[in-house]
């Protein structure tokens, strides 16, 4: 065992839970969940789907899985280890994918007990939206009811935000209410840019462009 290293290691944990619990800033903590926010959008929108972008959410769920390690405490840091899991389960699909998305619903869960307010309530969005996309008893946990719950406290905490319309107006359309639908997605398309968030705002645009088209169709 490296002595010196599990030393330093107690004390970055330490003086982490410390900056936390005294609300002091921590440009290190920001840098790095910014990073891989940048990352996820990278691996989402712009690498390959099939082999690549698993290999990719592979990666980038080994080092969330670090992060959080890290910090414990913070549910920012467990938001984002869920979404990439949560993202990761979707790229490598079947039943393969349920204990990704069982490890997702842990951890957001665990976040909403630390600060349901965390990241405008986007614990709320990510389960929500992981309740209505897993299949539901006897095979997965999915439960449509429970996701509108979650999906409507998340609009709650972030009215404008472009997560929570979206995937609120995905629901609805997935549970056929299309009309119901599109002044959430009309909503989405307003929604404020997120600095230095490019990527995933140039990606969730193009999903709320092919959604809204989709709604359309079924509205006549």
């Amino acid at each position: 065992m490296n002595i010196t290293r599990t030393v330093t290691g107690a004390v970055a944990l330490l003086a982490s839970i410390a900056c936390h619990a005294a609300n002091v800033p921590d440009p290190a903590f920001d840098s790095e969940l910014l990073s891989i926010q940048q990352a996820w959008a990278s691996v989402n929108y712009e690498t390959p789907a099939g082999d690549a972008r698993k290999a990719a959410f592979n990666a980038l769920e080994k080092r969330t899985e670090t992060f959080t390690t890290q910090h414990p405490g913070r549910a920012e840091a467990l938001i984002w280890e869920g979404i990439v899991e949560s993202s990761y389960a979707g790229a490598k699909g079947g039943l393969g994918a349920l204990g990704l998305a069982k490890e997702a619903r842990g951890n957001l869960e665990a976040a909403l007990k630390l600060d349901p307010g965390a990241l405008n309530g986007s614990a709320y969005t990510s389960l929500g939206t992981l309740y209505y996309r897993v299949p539901g008893f006897p095979i997965g946990f999915g439960d449509d009811d429970k996701a509108r719950e979650l999906l409507q406290q998340a609009l709650k905490i972030n009215p404008d935000g472009i997560d929570p319309n979206y995937f609120y107006a995905d629901f609805l359309f997935e549970n056929g209410e299309y009309a119901a639908a599109l002044p959430y997605l009309e909503k989405a398309e307003r929604a404020p840019a997120r600095p230095g968030r490019e990527v995933a705002d140039k990606g969730r645009h193009a999903e709320i462009a092919a959604l809204k088209a989709k709604v359309k169709r079924k509205l006549g």
